[in-house]
């Protein structure tokens, strides 16, 4: 009996030992942010156009006029107007508004 406990338990420290003896290679992974600042304002208004209603992520529509201004003046008051509009009006008109605001926001076609 004493030499099947001295067997596992000189087996138990092996394992212990040499498993642990390997080492772990870390790995620096980069997370990509979205470096076009309409791409925020077009999610959550992708989101209104599907139905959903407007939440607490309205606070966040001046932080949103203001990172787009600095990219395109011309889309920022565009998505400035239309928010305040979707802000403004009623739940059962936000879908349709939100729609038409995305067709705005649209980049423009470009010629070949």
């Amino acid at each position: 009996m004493s030499r099947m406990f001295s067997l596992v338990a000189g087996l138990a420290l092996a394992v212990t030992v040499f498993g642990c003896a390997e080492t772990v290679k870390e790995k620096k992974v980069q997370i990509k942010t979205p470096t076009d600042p309409l791409v925020p304002a077009v999610t959550i208004l992708e989101q209104y156009a599907n139905g959903q209603p407007m939440g607490s992520e309205a606070t966040s529509f001046p932080n949103l006029v203001e990172e787009l201004r600095k990219a395109d003046p011309a889309k920022a008051d565009i998505l400035q107007k239309g928010l305040d509009d979707l802000q403004k009006s009623p739940e059962s008109a936000r879908a349709g508004k939100a729609k038409a605001l995305l067709e705005q926001l649209k980049p423009a076609a470009k010629s070949p």
